[in-house]
């Protein structure tokens, strides 16, 4: 027995040896293997990807004859041709030797900011360029998506991906002069979202339409439309939803743009406003929206939003605010069946893609900013987005039977959540208003 002893230990180190390396191994590969969006251990149910594979493709569009504030002087709007370039995921039929795979380019830097130069890189998803769409299983709804101040088309691939994996054609927009590669100043993206957001609406509806000869030709039903939208794009798509802005957002227009009233076609009981109401848009996704704090909305203007709405947002968000901000549109959006998710800890970062990892460089440190949440897992917080805007617009443009994944105790910390792991649904709210009668 003591003979053997040796030789058993040698063999025992060797297999503890062998068994460390496999796990370091494996905890070295699996983040590289991550991409955007993948459901981690302890994602809730419903982040798990659909049964559709993704296609995507760029569409431009131009909007004629737009108000060109950036150039308007003494109250006097100069017009302009206002392009527009979107991204379309879509459910497709990939052949056999087609990977359900992409690279996306995307900058850092901010394009009127010398001391933060554009610097190109890219970034893997979870579709495949160009795929033939899905046929033979009829329409699927549309969602079009609006991204903050500044970003991006590919700000939140990690849920537009998804979502098309879940049967919708989904349509992110690069808004002009908001963008990294394009930033202006701000009354642009004040006067533009709303109206961006209807054109590309009705751009896609006629591309869907008979006869079109559009990839999109069947495969999207405009008449059963979402919108999505963060930080400023969470301000627009309220706007196109319904919610008027105030009298004193006109007024903080006017007094930016030396006096142009532009923007007063989308206030609250303006006539050309009131025309404008869309009843297309069946729901609306709300991350962290703007303008609460800034007079941009009153309560006059929240009436008017009647789609059912999912707001999301931190409790310390210190661009939109929470109880002045974010919180108070939810309690004043009164006609709507609305709920409030709300991270609790976490800042203004609730939406977008985890921080690239070309941004983990002390140099990059404002656009790692620009993504990172410092109190919360990225990676969490988007398995969490997704599982509850499926839920939601599930109900809502499916009619599918997820209402057991939001009728929930407010407080996570105090019952493990329906359809979240045990443990782990902590540090969150979900309120719940119907409309008022």
């Amino acid at each position: 027995m003591k003979k053997n002893t040796p030789q058993r230990l040698k063999t025992a180190v060797l297999m503890l040896l062998v068994l460390f390396i496999c796990k370091t191994n494996s905890q070295a590969q699996s983040p590289d293997s991550y991409i955007f969006g993948d459901a981690l251990p302890d994602a809730p149910e419903l982040s798990a990807r659909g049964e559709y594979k993704v296609g995507v493709r760029t569409l431009e569009f131009v909007h004629k004859g737009q108000v060109d504030v950036l150039k308007s002087k003494g109250g006097v709007d100069a017009i302009y041709d206002r392009p527009l370039k979107v991204e379309v995921w879509y459910p497709a039929n990939l052949a056999d030797n087609e990977k359900e795979i992409v690279a996306y380019d995307q900058v850092f830097g901010v394009s009127n900011d010398p001391k933060r130069p554009l610097i190109p890189f890219q970034f893997t998803g979870r579709a495949t360029r160009d795929a033939k769409p899905k046929t033979g299983v009829g329409s699927f709804p549309l969602i079009v998506v609006s991204h903050g101040y500044l970003g991006s088309r590919l700000l939140m691939t990690y849920l537009t991906e998804n979502l098309a994996s879940k049967g919708y054609v989904v349509v992110a927009i690069d808004h002009t002069e908001s963008t990294y590669r394009d930033a202006s100043p701000f009354q642009s993206t004040l006067l533009n979202r709303g109206k961006d957001i209807l054109f590309v609406l009705n751009q896609i509806a006629e591309l869907a339409k008979p006869k079109s000869k559009s990839f999109l030709e069947g495969l999207a039903d405009a008449n059963n439309t979402a919108l999505i939208g963060y930080s400023m794009g969470g301000y627009g798509v309220l706007n196109a939803a319904g919610a008027g802005y105030s009298q004193q957002a006109a007024n903080l227009f006017a007094t930016m743009t030396g006096g142009s009233k532009a923007i007063e076609v989308r206030t609250s009981g303006n006539p050309e406003y009131i025309a404008s109401q869309d009843n297309r848009i069946k729901a609306v996704v709300a991350f962290a929206p703007w303008g609460m704090q800034r007079g941009v909305w009153d309560a006059e203007g929240l009436k008017g939003l009647k789609v059912p709405t999912f707001f999301v947002a931190g409790s310390q968000d210190d661009i939109s605010g929470y109880e002045d901000g974010i919180k108070a549109i939810y309690k004043g959006t009164v006609n709507s069946d609305r709920y409030l998710l709300t991270y609790m800890n976490a800042r203004h970062n609730v939406a977008p893609n985890p921080p690239p990892a070309e941004s983990y460089k002390p140099e990059r440190a404002r656009d790692y900013a620009h993504y990172s949440e410092p109190a919360w897992n990225e990676r969490h917080i988007n398995n969490i987005n997704q599982h509850f805007v499926t839920a939601f617009l599930g109900i809502q443009l499916k009619h599918q039977d997820f209402g057991k994944y939001l009728l929930l105790q407010p407080n996570s910390n105090e019952k493990n959540w329906t359809g979240f792991p045990p443990r782990s649904s902590v540090g969150l709210e979900l309120l719940h208003e119907v409309p008022a009668k």
